[in-house]
């Protein structure tokens, strides 16, 4: 996986938090653990992303489809 340099800004207090926790050892550096950070913030964001539109799906549609589906396949088997 290749890597882009970026420059950002933090509070002060959160840099001495971070900062920390890289000198306690649970982060390598304060890039690891911002990397760390917003990948799961973006896993956080995509599965309810992913929620949201489930949500939005009408169970008894689902399942009428699915065995709709099911007959159609049914139905091209051969009888034994």
């Amino acid at each position: 996986m290749s890597t882009a340099k970026i420059a950002i800004s933090m509070d002060e207090q959160v840099l001495a938090k971070l900062d920390r926790l890289v000198k306690t050892h649970v982060f390598p550096s304060r890039s690891k653990a911002i990397q760390i950070a917003v990948q799961e913030k973006l896993e956080q964001a995509e599965h309810g992303r992913l929620a949201r539109e489930c949500a939005k799906l009408d169970p008894k549609f689902e399942i009428a489809m699915a065995e709709e589906g099911f007959t159609a396949e049914l139905s091209e088997w051969p009888d034994y």
